[in-house]
């Protein structure tokens, strides 16, 4: 991961608003530059660091010689950078992947450019001829971006804690900038910005996946293999060591043998580690011991105690900027085994499994879908809604401690193909969720079928004992915390956002207010599952849990 930030259009003293640079330093451990650009006055450009390629000459704000008009800041890795060198006749400058945005846009415009990557990113373009400055996002929000606008002045950050401090008109809020959307606003002479709305550059599911690969129209398995096998591959672009997250379900179980695969055939040689966590009878960590010892990799696991798991959840929703219940849950184990990574081993980039369960209909509540025609609506209505919940925790926990997360399930052609597939061929089949992905690899030898069909688990339940759930733990801790007449009476007590139904919901409630007060709309509303009459988001709750 890497931070980005910048404030055009400043009302105050732009050397005193930078120190709210300084807030998202941990997304980039290694280095930082602020930079002011002349043409734009009371403006300036912010880059935190991880170095994952080109150590010397990739530092942002990015400027070339071919193009010195053009500043560009952004978080993200651009997986076909080599690819549209050799179409385009690029001339790099150095062996940054990002560097292909400068150049595509300066070919093409900033919506082309946008639509041409293949990758996840965030970027910011800042063009001192025609005074513009483009923002845009990838399609599932994978690489987190906030902006507000006030009356002239943008600011723009990777969190939105670098932008809530900045004095702003009241009624201006910090709001995330929408996946898949671009930007292009007007700069005048005194720096400051003309407002224009964003719009949507691509669609979930929208993407030509027949441009990349050669599919077999009578071989659907075949394809899935294919496809996601080649998500997997793009992404060891790196000149740092990679490793795999593996809670022993099927998703991150293919994720980890796939990359296992593709690193030999790349002539990758040193040995892939990969890192589990949970309690004591954790069903996650003894899944995950089976599919290490199959693939054959340096395993780590983290153990942690319910004490533990309860004190790490105030500085869980720091980073998460969201009081949702099941992110909370479930952001405990995957920032504590991502702070156990950064301090014990040189893994910096980590492979996960997000995704899988929109892409595929995973969520044991799929079971219960009226149709395949509302399965599938349900499906990509979770893909749109990712970057408010399963990606913010996959982001938030590992850019945390200064690592970078790929998931190869939301390639945008693997994605894009799976979706177009029948609703009625990915739907839950003989009692199974994932049924078609499952059948894709039966009989590869990839996983062992005791977790190619394992029942789904959610992450936030896999990580504590069958006995007794991580959720119960966290309800207990509530209890002694909030009182039956502060519960009663919090639809009154909270203006904004999701109003908490339980004493769990409420306490976390409580936290985030305690950092982030006013602004409970980062959190519009809770995830809950569809077709049920749960009253716990947790699948453990659910009828068809096994």
């Amino acid at each position: 991961m890497c931070g980005i930030w910048a404030i055009f259009g400043a009302k105050q003293d732009v050397k005193q608003l930078c120190v709210n640079c300084m807030k998202i330093a941990h997304r980039g451990p290694d280095t930082w530059r602020l930079e002011s650009i002349r043409a734009f006055p009371n403006s300036c450009l912010g880059f935190h660091r991880l170095v994952i390629i080109d150590p010397k000459y990739g530092m942002q704000p990015m400027t070339l010689k071919a193009y010195p008009h053009l500043w560009l800041i952004y978080n993200g890795e651009i997986y076909n950078y080599k690819k549209l060198q050799s179409e385009f006749g690029y001339k790099y400058e150095t062996r940054c992947d990002g560097e292909a945005i400068l150049h595509t846009y300066a070919r093409f415009g900033a919506e082309k450019a946008a639509s041409m990557l293949d990758g996840v990113f965030a970027f910011v373009i800042v063009d001192t001829n025609e005074r513009k400055v483009h923002l845009a996002r990838d399609i599932f929000g994978v690489r987190p971006m906030f902006t507000f606008f006030d009356n002239g002045t943008l600011g723009v950050c990777s969190e939105a804690k670098g932008l809530i401090d900045i004095p702003r008109t009241d009624g201006i809020h910090v709001k995330p900038f929408m996946p898949g959307h671009l930007q292009s606003l007007d700069v005048d002479v005194e720096g400051k910005v003309t407002w224009w709305d964003s719009s949507p550059f691509l669609s979930v599911g929208g993407s030509d996946f027949n441009s990349v690969a050669t599919l077999d129209p009578n071989d659907v398995h075949a394809n899935i293999r294919l496809l996601l096998k080649a998500a997997v591959k793009k992404r060891l672009i790196a000149e740092c060591r990679i490793g795999c997250l593996l809670s022993g379900g099927l998703d991150s179980s293919l994720i980890c043998s796939l990359l296992a695969q593709c690193m030999k055939e790349e002539g990758i040689t040193y040995p892939l580690q990969t890192f589990s966590v949970g309690m004591e009878g954790s069903p996650d960590l003894e899944a995950a011991r089976i599919m290490s010892a199959h693939i054959g990799t340096e395993h780590h696991e983290v153990s942690f105690t319910p004490e533990e798991g309860i004190q790490a959840i105030r500085e869980v929703i720091y980073h998460l900027e969201s009081y949702d219940i099941v992110n909370i849950r479930a952001s405990v184990g995957m920032y504590l085994v991502s702070k156990y990574v950064k301090e014990n081993t040189d893994t910096t980039v980590l492979y996960s499994g997000e995704g899988s369960d929109e892409v595929c209909q995973g969520y044991i509540y799929f079971h219960k879908a009226p149709t395949p025609q509302e399965g599938d609506a349900q499906s990509r209505r979770l893909l749109r809604d990712l970057y408010l919940y399963d990606n913010l925790r996959a982001d938030r926990t590992t850019a945390a401690h200064g690592l970078e997360l790929r998931v190869p399930f939301l390639d945008k052609y693997f994605s894009s193909y799976y979706l177009s597939l029948p609703s009625e061929k990915r739907r839950p089949t003989n009692g199974v969720e994932k049924h078609l992905l499952r059948s894709a690899f039966s009989g590869t030898g990839l996983l062992p079928d005791r977790i190619l069909w394992r029942p789904k688990e959610g992450f936030s339940d896999g990580v504590s004992s069958k006995k007794k759930s991580w959720y119960s733990l966290i309800q207990e801790h509530a209890e002694d915390k909030i009182s039956d007449d502060s519960l009663a009476a919090a639809s009154t007590h909270f203006k904004t956002g999701a109003v908490p139904t339980s004493k769990e919901g409420y306490f976390f409630r409580l936290l985030f207010d305690e950092m982030f007060p006013q602004h409970g709309h980062f959190t519009p509303s809770y995830w809950f599952p569809m077709w049920t009459n749960a009253t716990d988001p947790s699948a453990r709750t659910l009828s068809h849990y096994k």
